[in-house]
């Protein structure tokens, strides 16, 4: 019944820079997006943060009674600001992520949610992926097919999503399908925002570098950055992904430095590490749109045009909101999984063949009994 029939769809993100959700409707039958919501956003509080920090780097097995109650509480306090809500897409919060090892973890039960809310909720995204052998991020790359055919462009084009680790997924619009073969190519670019807010909250008690003000004052420190460079995730072929702290050892390495020049050093890893990713594309996209929160540091985005020949832009440029554009993507997502349809493919996550990956807890999902199903194609 969704096959062409937009679907009130509510889709929620919390990422792993740890600042808060976001959650945003769209219209959409999990192929076309047919029009854009409203949009929210609830932060969370230090002691919540304090909370989700504590837990990172924890899987399934182990005591995340804690962090669960954060997420799912905060989650449900947001979406119930929403109505007439068809189905929602809820992420969670990353904990922990190891495609090598065949495990990701997304901390928040999508039954406690549809239970509260009385509507389907589509959660658990990764692990199918995951399972099946897929990197099992980033997951947005469908979303952004639907994007780039959104915005009638033609030619190829990068979405970048700098949030708490950065991701790029090239598009080329021309192809019919987000799984045929050539459609796309998406990975992990490398640190973004995550170590530099980490540093500016241990050296200012600051969430993060507004306007890259303070890496403005700063000078590159060269060693700190070839050692970045050296890392075997950048010569590793996409697609590919990374955890959260993977890169702990920049931070390390930064943290004899002076404010200024420890920000200004995270602040180009973050632009070399896209330069780097650009450089494994099947061809250069002749646009370059950023979302997520790193479009709004200054010295990010004059780095990038500078280091790029494709013209580099935040996605409000072409009519997005890069605040809300992950949380879009698991809405549309959620009805991709409702209709059976892939949410990933081999030039997504490296997975050998598109798998659609997502838990079902339907409307007022009983807490006491098995409620949810895997979706399946």
């Amino acid at each position: 019944m969704l096959n062409g029939v937009a679907v009130t769809a509510l889709g929620t993100m919390s990422g792993t820079s740890l600042d808060g959700v976001d959650a945003a409707v769209i219209e959409t039958d999990g192929i076309e997006i047919f029009d854009f919501g409203p949009v929210g956003y609830r932060a969370y509080t230090q002691d919540e943060q304090a909370v989700l920090r504590a837990h990172l780097g924890r899987w399934q097995q182990d005591d995340v009674s804690a962090a669960a109650r954060v997420v799912e509480t905060a989650h449900i306090a947001l979406m119930q600001d929403f109505a007439n809500i068809a189905v929602a897409g809820f992420h969670g919060q990353t904990l922990a992520h190891d495609p090598a090892g065949g495990r990701t973890h997304q901390c928040g039960d999508g039954t406690r949610l549809a239970a509260v809310l009385d509507y389907p909720v589509v959660w658990d995204f990764r692990s199918a992926d995951v399972a099946a052998g897929g990197q099992g991020a980033p997951l947005a790359p469908f979303f952004h097919f639907a994007l780039a055919k959104w915005i009638g462009a033609s030619d190829p084009v990068a979405f970048v999503n700098l949030g708490g680790v950065g991701n790029l997924t090239w598009v080329d619009p021309s192809r019919a399908d987000p799984a045929d073969r050539g459609a796309l190519l998406a990975f992990d670019t490398g640190p973004a925002n995550a170590p530099i807010n980490d540093a500016m909250l241990a050296r200012f008690g600051r969430q993060y570098d507004e306007g890259g003000q303070v890496a403005a004052k700063g000078k590159v420190d060269t060693a700190a950055l070839a050692a970045f460079r050296a890392d075997p995730y950048f010569a590793q072929q996409p697609p590919k992904s990374l955890d959260r702290d993977h890169f702990a050892g920049l931070t390390r390495a930064v943290a004899h430095l002076s404010d200024a020049d420890a920000l200004a050093t995270l602040t180009q890893a973050v632009v070399w590490s896209v330069t780097a990713a650009l450089a494994q594309c099947p061809a250069p996209p002749v646009r370059l749109l950023v979302t997520g929160g790193g479009r709004k540091n200054a010295m990010v985005m004059q780095a990038l045009a500078a280091a790029v020949t494709a013209k580099v832009a935040p996605v409000e440029a072409v009519g997005l909101d890069g605040d809300m554009l992950e949380a879009q993507a698991f809405a549309y997502l959620a009805v991709r999984v409702l209709r059976g349809l892939p949410t990933s493919a081999p030039g997504t996550t490296g997975v050998p063949n598109p798998v659609c990956g997502g838990q079902v807890a339907a409307a007022g999902a009983d807490l006491g009994h098995d409620s949810v199903g895997v979706c399946s194609r």
